[in-house]
């Protein structure tokens, strides 16, 4: 197979590109004796539709459940009996299948992982039994409020988009899943174009360039994503009712893609506002009032939209007085009240929480595969650090001014159900 070299060149990161459009990502870490790949799939619940809601998941775990090569036991045992570890996970936009192994065992772990993607049975007999698997697996989540708030709020936000979808999918949609369902999905987005492999760790990256070559030389599917339009943005206050003692709120706004200018901007205003025990939000709602015991801001970035949040627990009678707190903080930003010094410390904060996660391979994998598969290139830590440094306090104040305004604002809530 002909390929590309070395598109992007230094002295620790590499990048090829296959010539049937599969990119190869790897970072070198000489000082581990580690390696983490993954095997990433631009693919995930916005690919789905309200009738194949969960699809992606699925197909994600009938891949575990025996290929040509192995059974389910043998492939969970191929690597955990030389101590490492295989997983997978699906969210709105991708698909991850990977690995952590000793470097020496490279070619074992990739074997694998392409045997999962390339010769996967999709047993109808195993297809039945692991609806049951997920059927309990929503079941679970469901049990779990302070977890599935973030899917109301997600529907709340964007539906009916598919982004808004669970990914676990609808109870009914997914006990209607047919092995054809299941190829048909794999045909339309398991394709090469849309196919990164991802390394961290003590490896060359021409020995992960070769075994790509030698596991993915027959493949040479090509498929576009269509992203679709989403809906007007409307701002409300939604209620819901479940079996819960805690109140669980979601206050927040739609956001910015992935690759936008003010991406830095408004991690710092999260980070302001919600990371840890020193933020605002957390000071004010935990320590000063006394309403809550989680509270936390978040953001997420996708390739033509984002997330921005709050959360927060609390007792029923407590519900419009935090989110009357959580306004004001907001509010306080838009209002100017930053000063030079808590920036200062914020941009610390948040250059530290970065350099500390990416002493991890597996941070590290994930860092690599997201800058492809979002922005197409890599940036270094140095680059990320001077981003960060360069944000000023009226970016700050701009990022909310533009988000915290009232009619940009939702208000999930999830309290409990009374009735007998």
């Amino acid at each position: 197979m002909s390929q590309n070299k070395n598109v992007n060149e230094s002295s620790l990161y590499k990048k090829t590109v296959l010539s049937n459009g599969i990119r190869v990502v790897s970072e070198k870490i000489p000082y581990v004796r580690s390696v983490s790949i993954g095997i990433w799939i631009e693919a995930g619940t916005r690919d789905e539709t309200e009738e194949t809601n969960g699809i992606a998941h699925f197909s994600e775990h009938m891949l575990f459940k025996g290929t040509k090569k192995r059974n389910t036991f043998e492939i969970a045992d191929a690597l955990e009996s030389l101590g490492g570890g295989l997983n997978a996970f699906t969210g709105k936009e991708l698909t991850s299948y990977y690995a952590h192994v000793l470097d020496e065992h490279l070619d074992m772990a990739m074997d694998v992982l392409t045997d999962l993607i390339l010769n996967p049975l999709l047993d109808p007999k195993e297809l039945e039994k692991e609806k049951n698997v997920v059927l309990e697996e929503i079941k679970d989540f469901e049990d779990a409020l302070d977890e599935l708030i973030f899917d109301f709020f997600f529907q709340d936000l964007f539906s009916p988009h598919p982004i808004s979808f669970s990914t676990l999918g609808k109870k009914e949609v997914v006990q209607g899943f047919k092995r054809d369902d299941l190829i048909q999905f794999m045909r339309s987005h398991y394709s090469a174009n849309r196919i990164v492999i991802a390394a961290a760790g003590n490896l060359e990256h021409q020995q992960l360039v070769d075994l790509t070559g030698k596991y993915f030389s027959s493949l040479n599917s090509f498929s576009t994503r269509k992203l679709k339009d989403y809906p007007e943005d409307k701002p409300a206050r939604r209620e819901r009712t479940g079996h819960t003692q805690l109140t669980h709120i979601c206050v927040g706004c739609r956001a910015i893609p992935y690759t936008h200018e003010k991406k830095y901007p408004l991690l710092l205003t999260n980070t302001i506002l919600g990371a840890g025990m020193s933020s605002r939000l957390f000071q004010t709602l935990r320590e000063q009032y006394g309403l809550a015991y989680s509270v936390f801001s978040f953001s997420d970035f996708y390739l033509d939209t984002g997330v921005f949040g709050v959360y927060v627990g609390t007792d029923e009678k407590n519900i419009d007085q935090s989110i009357e707190l959580i306004i004001n903080e907001f509010n306080k930003l838009r209002d100017k009240k930053l000063k030079e010094e808590e920036l200062t410390r914020r941009q610390s904060q948040l250059k530290g929480n970065l350099l500390l996660g990416l002493e991890s391979t597996s941070n590290r994998m994930d860092r690599l595969a997201k800058m492809e598969i979002y922005l197409h290139e890599f940036h270094t830590l140095d680059d990320v650090i001077h981003e960060i440094d360069q944000v000023r306090l009226k970016d700050v104040i701009e990022t909310a001014e533009t988000f915290f305004t009232p009619e940009k604002v939702y208000q999930t809530i999830v309290k409990p159900n009374h009735e007998p």
